[in-house]
């Protein structure tokens, strides 16, 4: 299986910087896709920002205040969160697509972290 462990939430002001991190473990073969989303009370669950390949797609929102870096040596995904307002406060999850090991054979997955909160609040 793959394990998703998630560092780097908590409660900053506004105007102010956050990192998440990301570390993927488990019987993985290769990475397609890493990155983050979140959730705020009473809305969906949406994309922030997604590592696939030399590519990065980010939500409008954060365009020009996020970087989502990926560590492929590692297996890890690192968000760094700058100018935060009140409107980023949410759960954030990560998320990874792999290739893993299922007996003799690859099998490709998705699976998600636990979450990590942010708030962001004066």
């Amino acid at each position: 299986q793959v394990q998703l462990a998630e560092s780097g939430g908590g409660l900053v002001q506004p105007g102010e910087s956050l990192r998440l991190s990301c570390k993927a473990s488990g019987s993985i073969n290769s990475v397609r896709a890493m990155g983050w989303h979140r959730q705020a009370p009473g809305k969906q669950r949406e994309l922030v920002a997604m590592v696939r390949g030399d590519r990065v797609d980010y939500a409008e929102s954060v365009k020009g205040r996020f970087t989502a870096t990926f560590d492929d040596a590692k297996w890890m995904v690192y968000l760094q969160m700058n100018s935060l307002t009140p409107e980023d406060t949410a759960v954030y999850y990560c998320y990874i697509d792999v290739h893993r090991f299922s007996g003799a054979s690859l099998t490709q997955s998705e699976h998600w972290g636990q979450g990590t909160q942010v708030t962001v609040s004066s």
